[in-house]
């Protein structure tokens, strides 16, 4: 596991309002364990992280910091996936949608500057 689980997971914590007891209940890990691992004492199993990563609804990446999903959370990765599971013809309709959207949104921002 990255060096950096510990703050990322002491982060989501607090963008959730939790605090390590609650993390706790809501992971089934322990709160002594919680606080190791944002102290860095302690590195989360698979099976830990695993847990925590689902309390936070995030993917093991975006916890550990690493690999190419590590920017999104599941509903993002949820929500690639069902695009994927689109026919051809309404995945294109889509994407011309979005790519309009950020184009627009990247003009905006041009010209407040």
């Amino acid at each position: 596991m990255a060096a950096n689980t510990g703050k990322i997971m002491a982060d989501l914590r607090k963008e959730k309002g939790w605090n390590q007891t609650e993390l706790a209940t809501n992971s089934g890990v322990s709160r002594e364990m919680i606080g190791k691992y944002e102290r860095g004492e302690a590195v989360p199993s698979i099976e830990a992280a695993k847990k925590i990563a689902d309390a936070f609804e995030v993917s093991l990446d975006y916890l550990v910091g690493e690999g190419i999903n590590v920017a999104f959370d599941k509903r993002t990765l949820k929500r690639l996936q069902d695009i994927h599971k689109l026919d051809a013809d309404t995945q294109e309709k889509l994407f011309f949608f979005i790519d309009t959207v950020i184009r627009d949104n990247k003009a905006r921002k041009a010209y407040a500057s």
